[in-house]
């Protein structure tokens, strides 16, 4: 089985205690350099208010989470100042995930329609996974046919987690996924957390394992860029896409395997360390979360049991506060 946390909202740091901390600057530093071009700011980034003035709307046009009075761009949201070229948008600090083609993302099945089903994705609507976009049992590629379609809830059935990556758009703007890859598919041995998807960052690689003696087997983490976070029991490489060991019929399997207690413990401290440093507004990355919990190991914390606040707090500064 699994179980499901939900992250607290971040509490604030004062500015110069990270590196990672959002720059404050003048509302019309934005005709300068400091925000130089692309689709972001980069390491420098300009936190702005709703009804903050940012420019001039004569010298630069208005983009989403902006508006335009007496003449002057205005933020409409708190978040994070954007400029491409000549346009200027804010990006909200706390939004809904925003897809794009190639995302990876984890979800849970609501419904078992005709030919599809339809995923939860913590986006603005739900996507949509359709029968000719998924691995049937076994790893076989071939044409789905109607004795598929009767068996749709053998594959995927409502409340099933799985990880899966953004194909393309409807014309509704809805999500359609894909597991035609291996390494995609039904989510077992593990637990869920729910994070802002901001704090998730754009990786070569949204699965990562850490080895022993992260565990006798180590753990599994799959970053979803949706905000959803997979911790699971861990597993070796060829077993992860399809190698040599890989349980093809097991794809679709709806029961979890016997994890022993040393292994359950090391899951609930890899799920404590991404807990806590999402709770500090922290983005992820693999690396950290490998320091995170050697770190914890270094302290002699009891395995297995909640981080304490103070120990959490303390985990971040020295790790990612730290000058």
């Amino acid at each position: 089985m699994f179980t499901i946390a939900r992250i607290p909202p971040a509490p604030t740091f004062e500015r110069g205690s990270s590196p990672e901390a959002p720059v404050r600057m003048d509302a019309m530093d934005v005709d300068g350099d400091d925000l130089g071009e692309g689709t972001s700011l980069g390491a420098r980034r300009t936190i702005v208010s709703p009804g903050e003035v940012i420019t001039s709307s004569k010298e630069y046009m208005r983009g989403h989470g902006t508006y335009v009075e007496d003449d002057n761009v205005v933020s409409a949201v708190a978040g994070t100042l954007e400029r491409v070229n000549k346009l200027i948008s804010v990006k909200a600090l706390q939004s809904r995930y925003t897809p794009e083609v190639g995302d990876l993302v984890i979800g849970r099945i609501v419904e078992v329609g005709a030919q599809r089903w339809r995923v939860e994705a913590n986006a603005r609507q739900d996507a949509v996974l359709m029968l000719s976009s998924v691995n049937l049992p076994g790893g076989v590629q071939r044409r789905k046919v109607e004795s598929d379609a009767l068996k749709m809830r053998e594959f995927l059935a409502e409340g099933d987690l799985l990880v899966a990556e953004v194909q393309a758009f409807f014309q509704d703007g809805a999500m359609s996924l894909h597991t035609r890859s291996l390494k995609y598919g039904k989510l077992r041995n593990g637990l869920l957390l729910e994070l802002p998807p901001r704090l998730v960052r754009r990786l070569k690689s949204h699965f990562y394992h850490l080895p022993p003696p992260a565990g006798p087997v180590g753990v599994d983490v799959i970053l979803g860029l949706n905000g959803y976070v997979w911790v699971s029991l861990g597993t070796r490489q060829d077993d992860r896409e399809g190698g040599e060991g890989f349980d093809a019929e097991g794809v679709y399997r709806n029961d979890n395997d016997e994890i022993d207690p040393e292994s359950r413990q090391a899951i609930i401290d890899v799920a404590n360390v991404i807990k806590a440093f999402a709770a500090h507004g922290v983005p992820l990355a693999d690396t950290l979360i490998a320091e995170g919990y050697q770190w914890l190991r270094d302290q002699a914390l009891v395995p297995g049991v909640p981080l304490a606040a103070a120990d959490g707090e303390r985990m971040v500064r020295e790790l990612a506060l730290s000058e």
